[in-house]
């Protein structure tokens, strides 16, 4: 029997099924070990433990914990993490490699379940390598599915994609059906969360083929009841509606009771988009009873966000309120960034509803933030490339079978020379047509294959720079914008008084002085690297420049009290380019600026080396560890954003675009750092001479 979805509409075979009853209003809550697994499993542990010569060591009694640690999951976590801790303890003991791999998949679905993802990567990290010792294939499989999943749970879908991948090259090696189903629909689940309907729905299909070899009526109500999701998101409610009903007929008879629950949450989903909010209400308040027994945290957010949805369409703005910070709580929690934006929504509807509009905008900047955080291109791109090898793969096969056929053809024809030994020179002249074609199909092969294998990384070229570009237009300016769109509109529709809009004045003028400065390095950083940059060297006199800019950023100076001090002689020239020296000299003053904590100081100085001049950008601000430091200017297309002390937000570009311009300038530029104590940035330019000549 496969185990439960990894969260809503994402299926693992890494968890187990609560076959117990484990609510008193739909079926008792005791039974008899026949009925319940964990009463069974713990029976049995006690036997062992009770026979004569029993040992720790014994690896029954070591499959039987593990066992009984996943059957405890969605009951008892607390149960569920000390039986994966002694199985890990006595398999270790044991020199036991596959109860070592079993014991960390546990602990890391207990983690996964708190929200800890990094911590559960590890666990399962640490698993993962040792079935590649212990030869345990099932166990790789499952660990690739659980790493995949915690990917998706952090909106990584292009990491999820690439280890559901591998997982399925080695369920298919092994021909390990029930896998294959679960992987192909969770890969099925990514396309539908990026919207690729048509891609989505086509895996469904090879799901189904298989569900239908394997027979098993809950694995294809599991399946059911996420096609009846994605229906409902695309707008097909008939369909999402009969596909749900057949699901929660078969769960409600095998009582598995999670999955149930589940059903019952897209059942109400279903009603909810038909605004049907009466019956809506109706079925997710028997999810509710389920879950006041199930210790499933990422299904529960969906179900209560459903509510909240439900009540204010009812127009029961405190229940929808409670439903929806129950919801949002609950996310932040577990650190589930997708139930994070829905639950967003929701709330920024009802606080506006309420009238409580600066709540309201600041719901709807964290959803927007997150919507642009989860539908990142390099997500989108990374399915696109599988979409092209799958393309790719369709046409190897039907290519193969075309070579099949034609060699079956071949040795029909040889047989019947066999029998027929006056035709043999026809049998000949087939024979060196058939290679003459089989050579033929397998160089049409190989050029399609080297075609798609250019047109990959053509494709991978041309859009690398346009999704970095694209990527930080979305994240750095689309927030912003949205948030003053945003507040414009509800000030023009009368929603907000102009004395409540006075008070947005002060963020709005930071917002856009943000966003101007954003431009300026974007349009730089575009130009360098959409159409290339020329470097023009001049005598620059670099003390002039330092005063043009702190007086530039004199008034973001002034409002954290922070003194700008510039020690650069008026004789320091240098052979430069004055456009991207300014560019250089006026982000450093930023970054230095944004890092440096109220009543902080930022010294600029110039030091005369033998044929060149020493630059240094010093500030009192909060410093860095030594690993920043040393991956701050390693790689240049890192673009990684961070907040200054007062929450002051940036691009990530100003870094890459000084390194590149001192560079065109032949000049080298370094950091030195301490933690809470401060940071120096240095740069080097060469000294104004007659002898230097353009650089082009």
């Amino acid at each position: 029997m496969p185990e439960p979805k990894v969260f809503t509409r994402y299926r693992t075979g890494l968890l187990t099924l609560l076959l117990c009853g484990c609510v008193s209003a739909v079926w008792p809550a005791t039974g008899s070990g026949e009925d319940n697994p964990r009463e069974t499993l713990v029976n049995q542990i006690r036997q062992m433990k009770r026979a004569a010569g029993f040992s720790v060591k014994d690896t029954a009694y070591i499959n039987r914990l593990l066992e009984l640690a996943g059957e405890s999951r969605f009951y008892n976590n607390d149960s569920l993490y000390t039986l994966a801790s002694q199985a890990l303890d006595f398999s270790r003991k044991a020199d036991y490699l596959r109860g070592e791999c079993g014991a960390y998949r546990r602990l890391g679905d207990y983690y996964s379940d708190r929200g800890e993802n990094d911590k559960a990567l590890d666990y399962y990290r640490m698993g993962l390598e040792l079935t590649k010792t212990a030869e345990d294939h099932e166990g790789g499989i499952k660990l690739l599915s659980n790493i995949a999943g915690e990917y998706a749970y952090k909106g990584d879908y292009a990491s999820a994609l690439n280890h559901y991948l591998k997982a399925l090259e080695l369920a298919e090696s092994h021909e390990d059906l029930e896998s294959q189903s679960i992987i192909n629909e969770n890969i099925a689940n990514l396309y539908g969360d990026q919207k690729d309907y048509e891609q989505c729905l086509m895996y469904y299909k090879k799901v189904k083929r298989i569900n239908n070899t394997i027979g098993n009526e809950v694995i294809e109500a599991e399946t059911l009841s996420n096609l009846a999701s994605l229906y409902a998101d695309m707008g097909q409610l008939e369909y999402a509606m009969f596909n749900i009903n057949q699901s929660i007929d078969t769960f409600e008879e095998y009582r598995v009771l999670d999955w149930l629950a589940y059903a019952y949450e897209i059942k109400g989903k279903i009603y909810l988009k038909e605004f049907n909010y009466k019956w809506a209400l109706y079925w997710y308040n028997q999810g509710q009873l389920l879950h006041e027994k199930i210790e499933d945290d990422r299904s529960h957010i969906d179900l209560l966000n459903g509510m909240a949805k439900a009540y204010l369409g009812q127009e029961q703005d405190s229940m929808a309120s409670l439903y929806a910070n129950q919801a949002f709580t609950l996310s932040k929690k577990i650190n589930a960034k997708e139930a994070v934006r829905e639950c967003s929504q929701t709330l920024y509807r009802i606080y506006r509803k309420q009238e409580d509009y600066a709540t309201a905008l600041a719901y709807h900047e964290l959803y927007q933030q997150l919507s642009d955080s989860l539908a990142r291109k390099e997500n989108q791109q990374s399915l696109k490339l599988h979409k092209a090898k799958t393309d790719y793969e369709q046409q190897k096969s039907a290519l193969i079978a075309e070579n099949q056929q034609a060699l079956a053809s071949q040795k029909r024809y040889i047989r019947v020379g066999w029998v027929v030994l006056g035709i043999a020179l026809v049998i000949i002249y087939l024979v060196y047509r058939s290679n003459k074609l089989q050579k033929r199909l397998t160089a049409e092969l190989r050029e399609k294959k080297d075609l798609l294998e250019q047109r990959k990384e053509e494709l991978q070229a041309d859009n690398e720079t346009k999704t970095k570009l694209f990527s930080i237009i979305g994240h750095d300016l689309r927030g912003p914008i949205g948030a003053l769109q945003g507040l414009l509109k509800m000030f023009k529709d009368g929603e907000v008084s102009p004395e409540v809009f006075g008070t947005f004045i002060p963020k709005l003028r930071a917002d856009v002085d943000h966003i101007y400065f954003t431009l300026n390095n974007l349009l730089s950083w575009g130009h360098s690297q959409l159409n290339g940059s020329v470097t023009k060297p001049a005598v620059v006199s670099l003390a002039t420049l330092v005063r043009e800019n702190i007086n530039l950023l004199a008034e973001q100076a002034e409002r954290k009290s922070i003194r700008m001090v510039s020690e650069v002689m008026d004789s320091t020239l240098v052979w430069s380019d004055p456009n991207q020296v300014d560019i250089v000299v006026r982000n450093l003053l930023s970054n230095a600026l944004k890092f440096t904590p109220q009543n902080g100081m930022v010294t600029i100085r110039a030091e005369e080396k033998d044929h060149h001049w020493e630059v240094s950008v010093r500030d009192t601000g909060v410093g860095m560890d030594r690993v920043t430091v040393e991956n701050l200017f390693r790689d240049k297309n890192n673009n990684t954003s961070t907040y200054g002390t007062d929450n002051e937000k940036g691009t990530g570009l100003g870094l890459a675009l000084c390194k590149e311009m001192v560079e065109n300038n032949k000049g080298a530029i370094w950091v030195e750092s301490i933690p809470r104590k401060g940071s120096t940035f240095y740069f080097t330019l060469p000294k104004s001479a007659d002898t230097y000549s353009q650089a082009g």
